[in-house]
């Protein structure tokens, strides 16, 4: 699987989960550190630990080997680290005071997920 299609399955995972806020932006040409970013909220640390777990069991069923993650113990802010993609799992307050949107989204690379986050899932 091509690592654009696995954003959109994150992407997609994450709303199933009941994610808040989710945004997936292409970085490359901004940052060496990987391609694609994908920033989420859930609602308290239970959600954030949860989604994590998800993540990462999803990716492992694509054959895809989380290289590295920080912050899964406090569920405040997690990152996982799958080479060309970063995942990063915020608590509510945490997204709002870090905002790295305002950082990796240059007005041009947020793609467009298969779901409308206007609705209710």
């Amino acid at each position: 699987m091509q690592p654009n299609e696995l954003v959109q399955k994150i992407a997609s995972l994450l709303w199933d989960h009941k994610a808040l806020d989710i945004v997936a932006l292409d970085v490359r040409g901004l940052t060496v550190l990987c391609d694609y970013m994908v920033i989420a909220s859930g609602r308290n640390v239970n959600q954030v630990k949860g989604l994590y777990d998800d993540v990462d069991d999803m990716m492992a069923k694509e054959g895809v080997q989380l290289r590295r993650s920080e912050g899964s113990a406090e569920g405040r802010w997690v990152v996982l680290d799958y080479s060309t993609i970063l995942v990063h799992i915020f608590h509510q307050e945490e997204r709002a005071f870090y905002n790295l949107e305002r950082l990796w989204d240059d007005g041009t690379n947020r793609l467009t997920l298969p779901f409308d986050q206007t609705q209710e899932a």
